[in-house]
């Protein structure tokens, strides 16, 4: 679409040139204060407003390979990443998984010992005495001891249902 030329706007042209110099014998003396004329001085710059905002790309085929093969580049290349370095990573995680159970193991193996001695300290025969003398127990007589032998006759006692009063169950 062309745009129309508005006749009512400025413009900021150059000042006319001035006229030839006069070749007369006589020179005029010059200004001191004159300065001379700026690089591009004589350039007109004009700004047109371009509104692009309806414009649309055309698609380009290419592009939507090009960008498919770049996602699979990268998908191979974490692919072989993580193939190269899970194992390392793997071999880090289980040495701190090692040293970790070493070190619960040394905990549990020091807590044993401090068991095993509590238990031989709480089972020893001076501290049974001193807790018999405690509950004033005395070491019974001899006629009050029962000694019982395993010689039996090898029967069991049980114990047997009454059977009348109660019913059959």
């Amino acid at each position: 679409m062309a745009t129309l030329a508005n006749p009512f706007e400025t413009t900021h042209a150059p000042p006319p040139a001035a006229p030839a110099p006069n070749h007369n014998r006589i020179h005029t003396a010059r200004d001191p204060f004159l300065l001379r004329p700026l690089p591009c001085e004589d350039l007109r710059v004009e700004f047109k407003i371009i509104n692009n905002s309806r414009l649309v790309r055309e698609p380009d085929p290419r592009a939507r390979g090009a960008c498919w093969s770049a996602i699979a580049a990268t998908a191979l290349t974490l692919v072989f990443l993580t193939g190269v370095l899970a194992p390392r990573l793997l071999n880090t995680l289980a040495g701190y998984k090692l040293e970790k159970l070493r070190s619960e193991n040394r905990t549990l193996l020091e807590e044993r010992r401090n068991l095993d001695l509590q238990v031989a300290e709480r089972t020893s025969p001076q501290r049974q005495l001193e807790l018999a003398r405690r509950q004033n127990m005395v070491v019974p007589k001899a006629s009050q001891v029962v000694h019982l032998d395993g010689k039996g006759d090898s029967s069991v006692a049980m114990l047997q249902e009454e059977t009348g009063s109660r019913g059959n169950r």
